[in-house]
């Protein structure tokens, strides 16, 4: 399939929620041997964790279910651009026609060229140090629980340099707050 372009080069960083979603897919490691894989879309602006899944293997439907969940909690106004690398699970036919009929504009980074999707490889690598630590999980349930705990934590608590030392979803919240002073 072909790949989207990139939306976001050249771009300044969003100023509000739901402008921008950054996707990708990590493995993580199975005691025993062998992965189990999670999927996140990450807000931009915030940093918020707005969807996720995990499996234990990697079909389209694990990044599309990560992204309906996302769409159905955040409702994201028509022009979302939802950004990814190249992966087959991103130019999957499905996966396509999901975004498309959100109104969201797809965006895929360039081939080879791991730094248009920084943000989501910065979370990959806080996220594995402070869930994982070097360990692993027993199975597939025992993952999606801790995993939805981490998340939990790290939108409602964890405080990030970018944004002044608050947790995505006091930024958010802030900026709500912010944008409602102005229009009065």
């Amino acid at each position: 399939m072909r790949a989207a372009p990139n939306r976001l080069l050249g771009q300044p960083a969003p100023t509000a929620p739901n402008r921008v979603w950054v996707g990708d897919i990590t493995y993580l490691p199975r005691q025993g041997g062998g992965w189990l894989y999670l999927a996140v879309w990450l807000g931009r602006c915030s940093r918020k964790i707005v969807g996720w899944d995990v499996r234990d293997t990697m079909p389209e439907d694990l990044v599309s279910e990560a992204l309906r969940r996302a769409l159905v909690v955040r409702r994201p106004p028509a022009g979302l651009v939802v950004h990814s690398d190249q992966g087959s699970q991103y130019t999957a036919t499905r996966f396509k026609a999901l975004v498309a009929k959100h109104g969201a504009q797809q965006s895929m980074s360039r081939r080879g060229n791991c730094y248009d999707n920084a943000h989501a490889e910065s979370f990959w690598s806080r996220f594995k140090a402070e869930l994982l630590g070097g360990g692993s999980f027993p199975g597939l349930a025992e993952a999606k629980l801790e995993i939805s705990h981490h998340i939990t934590y790290y939108n409602a608590e964890r405080r990030h340099s970018a944004l002044g030392y608050c947790s995505p979803n006091h930024f958010e919240a802030h900026l709500q707050t912010t944008s409602q002073l102005c229009l009065a």
